[in-house]
């Protein structure tokens, strides 16, 4: 049992340290929680419960940092959303002609 209580430890700490790199990671880069991802080869379900619910346990600062950037994020999202479209039609409409 103890072993179980040592590899928990262990994934505890990854943990944390993985909440911290991805929080440094999307400030510095002011990345999506999708990109963010991407880059760590986790799922957005995961990035979003430690920038969330993690990373505020570890370090408020950093935590508030990081929230400013998702707000960023969220202001920006129907932006993204329309010019994705845009160039969905243009590549459309370029292969039809």
């Amino acid at each position: 049992m103890t072993q179980k209580k040592n590899t928990a430890a262990a994934v505890s700490g990854s943990k944390q340290e993985r909440c911290v790199s991805l929080a440094q990671y999307m400030i510095d880069n002011k990345a999506t929680v999708r990109n963010a991802g991407k880059v760590f080869g986790i799922s957005k379900s995961t990035v979003h419960q430690d920038i969330t619910a993690r990373l505020e346990k570890i370090d408020k600062n950093l935590y508030r940092q990081v929230r400013e950037v998702l707000e960023q994020n969220k202001q920006e999202r129907h932006i993204r959303g329309g010019m994705a479209t845009k160039r969905k039609y243009s590549e459309l409409s370029g292969k039809t002609t």
